[in-house]
């Protein structure tokens, strides 16, 4: 029984520590599968915190099949991105932010802009797992720095 109370505490200590967004200096990179939007692939993001409330960055999603008439040349989206961080607004626990944002960059030979809500979730300081969805769907690991 003691055993299992150590364990206990040493499991909500891990977590007491884990923030999904600090404000000006925080730094968060996600990886993860893209559901849906302009196709199914894999995205990488990196968001840095300007402050309290606003992060900047920037991302790429590779696409595997694309709605265009399957164009390879539209098969990757690179973007900047605009988040505007609800933590503390909402009174959220330190391990959730709950994000809109903005994304703009391009598509192949075309301008793409999209439209996001996301969320991110840390089991630890350093990792935890985000979903986002809006124009590009998007779910995965997010890593802390």
């Amino acid at each position: 029984m003691r055993k299992m109370i150590l364990a206990m505490m040493l499991f909500a200590g891990i977590f007491a520590n884990a923030q999904a967004y600090t404000g000006k200096g925080d730094q968060k990179v996600n990886l993860g599968l893209n559901a849906w939007g302009y196709g199914t692939g894999i995205t990488a993001t990196y968001d840095y915190g300007l402050s309290d409330v606003i992060s900047i960055g920037a991302g790429g999603n590779a696409y595997f099949d694309n709605y265009r008439d399957n164009n390879k040349d539209n098969r990757v989206f690179i973007f900047g991105r605009l988040n505007f961080h609800l933590r503390e607004a909402l009174d959220l626990p330190e391990q959730l932010d709950i994000y809109p944002g903005v994304d703009l960059g391009v598509l192949g030979r075309d301008f793409g802009i999209g439209a996001h809500i996301g969320a991110r979730y840390f089991f630890t300081d350093k990792v935890g797992v985000f979903a986002e969805v809006g124009n590009n769907g998007s779910l995965g690991v997010s890593f802390n720095f």
